[in-house]
């Protein structure tokens, strides 16, 4: 037995909003969904998987467009599985080059931080952030 549920319990469940499920809608990540007669929208288990998956896909930082990818890819893995390791591996760089700016980053607060704490007059951070690269 298949469920249904309306686009409001679908937006609790996966704490989404309303505006974001048509959204996905309107632009194609999730194909149309069922209507009642009335226009209420029916959301069955195979949308709620794709959204599940649109989500996670989402917290692995892709985008819409790469997501949109995924889940073409998503109907025939065995035959995308290059192409997913390949987007997923462009993926992982950009991560790793985030990463590295994060740290240089984090130093450089922490840096400003000690720098202002022994600092008895003006202030090195505002100095710091007005400086010219």
């Amino acid at each position: 037995m298949t469920t249904e549920r309306t686009i409001g319990e679908v937006a609790r469940l996966l704490a989404m909003s309303v505006d974001t499920l048509r959204y996905y809608e309107k632009i194609g990540l999730l194909p149309k969904v069922s209507r009642a007669e009335s226009g209420i929208r029916h959301y069955r288990d195979k949308d709620i998987s794709r959204l599940k998956f649109i989500k996670r896909a989402q917290q692995m930082n892709f985008t819409l467009a790469e997501i949109s990818d995924l889940l073409k890819m998503r109907e025939d893995p065995q035959h995308a599985r290059a192409e997913v390791r390949q987007l997923t591996a462009n993926k992982l760089k950009e991560v790793e080059v985030r990463l590295t700016e994060l740290d240089s980053l984090r130093r450089e607060l922490a840096l400003l931080v000690n720098l202002c704490t022994a600092s008895e007059e003006g202030c090195p951070i505002i100095d710091r952030i007005e400086e010219d690269e």
